[in-house]
């Protein structure tokens, strides 16, 4: 049986991954700080799960985890464009050095595949839509700068030592799981909330900026396939993770009052540093290489996720 080390296992999309593993009866180590992941993401699984409380920054921990595991999915990261801007060295430590840390430590223990969590964050505001992965990157805050780091070592470490590493960019994750209540919150899951709370939302910036939405589901399907694809296919790669279109904030907000039956319009306040105007994903690659699939769309995923926060409210 493959043994799976997930980093940042307890965070939201982590989580999610674990859960999926478990179910499928996989075996499954988790690494976590608690620092934004969430013990009550793992109350489930909690007695089926090898973990181990530290920190990405340490070298002995990382060295500690992936003692006999096959498969590294590195999820763990300090997220949020807005809070890196306000703590760029944080961001730096715990989103570059931090995987730097983890690929030393992988290569190390000969681990078959590294699986790296990265962003589209690293396309920057380049007006070009869709964004292919052969474009060059443009980042506009200390995270995506970091994210595009931890790339370019991905990258050096399937050159220079062989250690096999996929690099996957996520568009605008969402799904169950996600933290509504932290001051970075996303924001599908603070939306919702308010909502189901009847109080008010509030958008940065006109609402026509716009995001290829991506349900949770679509980013566990990617991981596993990056484990297992072909190395000549995927190996020192990096791949778009998404669903290949894009919708406005303003009507992410009609969608979901119409979901929930509700008609709250939103308040406006003034954009955020560091944000981009449009993000849309080419993920022809990914469906080639990986044969990476949409798993759910954006309205189905909405859906699904709603029905989540209604249940634990």
């Amino acid at each position: 049986m493959s043994k799976y080390l997930v980093t940042g296992g307890a965070g939201f999309v982590g989580s999610n991954i674990v859960h999926h593993l478990i179910s499928e009866g996989a075996d499954v180590r988790v690494l976590d700080n608690f620092s934004t992941g969430r013990r009550e993401n793992l109350a489930e699984v909690h007695h089926e799960i090898d973990l181990i409380e530290g920190d990405l920054r340490s070298q002995e921990i990382c060295r500690q985890a992936v003692q006999g595991i096959d498969y590294v999915l590195h999820q763990g990261a300090m997220p949020s464009v807005s809070r890196s801007v306000a703590d760029p060295f944080t961001s730096n430590d715990t989103n570059a050095n931090a995987t730097l840390n983890m690929l030393v430590a992988a290569r190390d223990a000969e681990v078959k595949r590294f699986v790296y969590a990265s962003s589209s964050s690293i396309y920057g505001d380049s007006p070009t839509l869709p964004k292919v992965e052969s474009m060059d990157p443009r980042p506009k805050s200390p995270y995506a700068v970091a994210k595009l780091a931890a790339e370019h070592f991905c990258r050096i470490f399937y050159d220079l030592y062989g250690l096999e590493t996929v690099c996957l960019r996520y568009f605008n994750v969402f799904g169950p799981r996600q933290d509504p209540n932290s001051q970075y919150s996303a924001v599908i899951p603070l939306f919702i909330t308010s909502l189901l709370d009847g109080k008010p939302l509030t958008i940065y910036g006109d609402g026509t900026q716009s995001r290829d939405f991506t349900y949770v589901e679509n980013n566990i399907a990617a991981n596993l396939l990056a484990s297992t694809a072909p190395t000549a296919d995927v190996a020192g790669q990096v791949f778009n993770i998404a669903c290949g279109q894009r919708y406005t904030i303003l009507e992410l907000v009609d969608a979901l009052n119409e979901i929930l039956g509700t008609n709250i319009q939103p308040n406006f306040d003034g954009s955020r540093r560091g944000d981009v105007k449009h993000s849309q994903a080419a993920i022809d690659k990914a469906q080639n290489s990986l044969g990476y699939k949409v798993q759910a769309s954006f309205i189905d995923g909405l859906r699904k996720t709603v029905e989540w926060y209604q249940r634990h409210e």
